[in-house]
């Protein structure tokens, strides 16, 4: 019977954590400056302690969050090649990676210290983000429906450079538009 027990409340934890990164995320991306971490428990409909208990730190959570982002970026890549051609996934995966940018409005002073004291490690993300770039434009190099010339960083740059622009949510028509005209650029000319 204790057994039973600790799975349940295992499973219980488990689903707080999903539920606590799931909100924290959604609150990130709305939020004009780091929100607090109570702001974050009560949009989640957990109290304080079950969030420290969780992560103990804004860090932590800040953490938990952007791994967790770059791991749905980078399977992303993989499930949305599965189900679709080169470039539609690759057009999907730019909405992503939008999402991902957005993330970062209310953590981006955690985030941006947290890089440069190197609890974050940067380049590890950047390599892991470039290689999923990489399986698109591969798999679209090898159908003939993206450019042979057009490597993954200059395609992490052009994201850069349109969500600087057009920052979702509140551009969101706008990055729409430049990453259609971005992805026109990378088919192969008739």
């Amino acid at each position: 019977m204790e057994e039973l027990e600790t799975r349940a409340l295992r499973a219980d934890a488990t689903r707080n954590r999903d539920q606590l990164l799931k909100v924290a995320s959604r609150v990130f991306v709305s939020a004009g400056t780091e929100p607090s971490m109570r702001a974050i428990a009560r949009e989640a409909g957990v109290g304080i302690a079950t969030l420290y208990r969780h992560f103990p730190t804004r860090e932590s959570l800040v953490e938990a969050v952007y791994r967790d982002q770059v791991a749905g970026l980078t399977a992303g890549a993989r499930e949305l090649l599965a189900q679709l051609p080169p470039p539609a996934a690759l057009r999907r995966w730019m909405d992503l990676f939008g999402d991902w940018i957005a993330t970062k409005n209310g953590m981006l002073d955690t985030l941006l210290a947290m890089i440069e004291s190197g609890e974050i490690p940067h380049a590890q993300t950047q390599t892991e983000l470039l290689a999923a770039i990489d399986d698109i434009l591969n798999a679209g190099r090898a159908t003939g429906e993206l450019r042979v010339d057009v490597t993954a960083e200059d395609i992490a740059a052009s994201l850069i450079g349109i969500f600087t622009v057009a920052r979702p949510p509140e551009h969101d028509a706008r990055a729409s538009r430049l990453l259609n005209i971005l992805m026109d650029g990378l088919r192969p000319a008739p």
